[in-house]
């Protein structure tokens, strides 16, 4: 009896360590994190600084009213295309018609005096040569004639400036171009100091940024504003397709050089992080990159020595080597010594 108690013991015993060690071995693979890898190879890597700015057109002009007076009606509005001397606007013009008629009164009434003044002149001129007219009486005379033909030139000047504020009241394009603001609305009055349409031409586009004064000599620009350090640069873009509009914002990448033949490392395969460190007694703000390279299925963290840094790419002098197994996927998951199944092995970086 005693024998068959112990034989129970032994087996029972047997089996809880061969179900335990199973146990840990279903273990020991479910805890492998699973991850993509990538050789590190050589390539190149571009140099560039980023800028933000709005889209303008390349040639804008604002058109004015010259007539202060109520907008009767609008021809176009903002994106509508205008060729050049078609109508922008018509203004009310009641009181300047009012005005031309009284100038063509004006200007019939200066030429009946002038017609009649001339006669009385030609008499007493003749009369003059006759010496049957004084001197004193013929001046007389000829000051009436020269202040009748002064009034006339003087109606004349006032038709034509009323005509030309009739014409005045239809307000033409002076380019041809697209609408690309209104300013009033049909019923609104005209200010002389605020235009009625602005007209731009969007063959081509133009932005405008701020280079820092440490950007300038890599941008290879011109002098900086003293106050401010920083300059002013124009990028004109071709706009034949109309794509770009006025407003827009813009993101405005400057190529300033290309590294080539360098360690590359996708920016999404790293982790960043940002530390203060001491250098000469101040606290500098340094930001590390880290990437994990797999090694006989472990994972293991390094630290890049990092030479250039854009959006997409890091260009890398050392802490990894050409042929190294990098993590570009499930990174995020790992520790340093992690062990791991790599699930799936490219032979570049699409």
């Amino acid at each position: 009896m005693k024998k068959v108690c112990l034989l129970s013991v032994l087996f029972l015993l047997s089996n809880i360590l061969l179900f335990g060690c199973g146990s840990s071995a279903d273990d020991a693979v479910k805890e492998k994190i699973p991850v993509e890898v990538v050789p590190v190879n050589l390539g190149k890597v571009v140099q560039s600084i980023k800028y933000t700015g709005d889209i303008n057109a390349e040639f804008e002009v604002k058109v004015f009213s010259k007539v202060p007076d109520r907008i009767e009606k609008y021809y176009v509005d903002e994106g509508d295309y205008i060729a050049k001397g078609a109508p922008i606007a018509r203004i009310f013009a009641t009181t300047i018609e009012q005005g031309k008629r009284q100038a063509e009164a004006a200007l019939a009434a200066a030429r009946a005096q002038e017609a009649n003044v001339k006669v009385e002149y030609e008499r007493a001129e003749r009369l003059n040569k006759e010496n049957v007219l004084s001197a004193q009486q013929f001046d007389l005379v000829k000051t009436q004639y020269e202040a009748a033909k002064a009034q006339l030139e003087q109606a004349e000047a006032g038709l034509t400036s009323a005509q030309s504020m009739l014409k005045d009241a239809t307000v033409p394009a002076p380019i041809s171009g697209i609408i690309g603001k209104r300013y009033y609305e049909d019923g609104d009055m005209a200010n002389m100091a605020v235009p009625l349409v602005s007209i731009v031409q969007m063959d081509r586009v133009k932005t405008r940024f701020d280079a820092t004064e440490e950007d300038m000599g890599k941008l290879a620009l011109g002098q900086t504003d003293p106050l401010t350090r920083m300059a002013s640069v124009e990028v004109l873009l071709d706009n034949k397709e109309k794509l770009l509009k006025p407003g827009m914002y813009a993101e405005i990448e400057v190529i300033i050089g290309i590294l080539e033949n360098v360690m590359v490392v996708p920016r999404f395969a790293t982790i960043e992080s940002t530390t203060l460190e001491d250098k000469n007694g101040q606290q500098n703000v340094i930001k590390n990159y880290f990437v994990y390279i797999v090694d006989k299925d472990i994972a293991l963290q390094k630290k890049l020595d990092v030479i250039y840094v854009n959006h997409i790419n890091l260009a890398v002098k050392t802490g990894i080597q050409i042929g190294d197994k990098l993590v570009i996927a499930g990174q995020n998951n790992l520790r340093d010594s992690s062990a791991v199944a790599v699930v799936k092995e490219r032979s570049a970086i699409l």
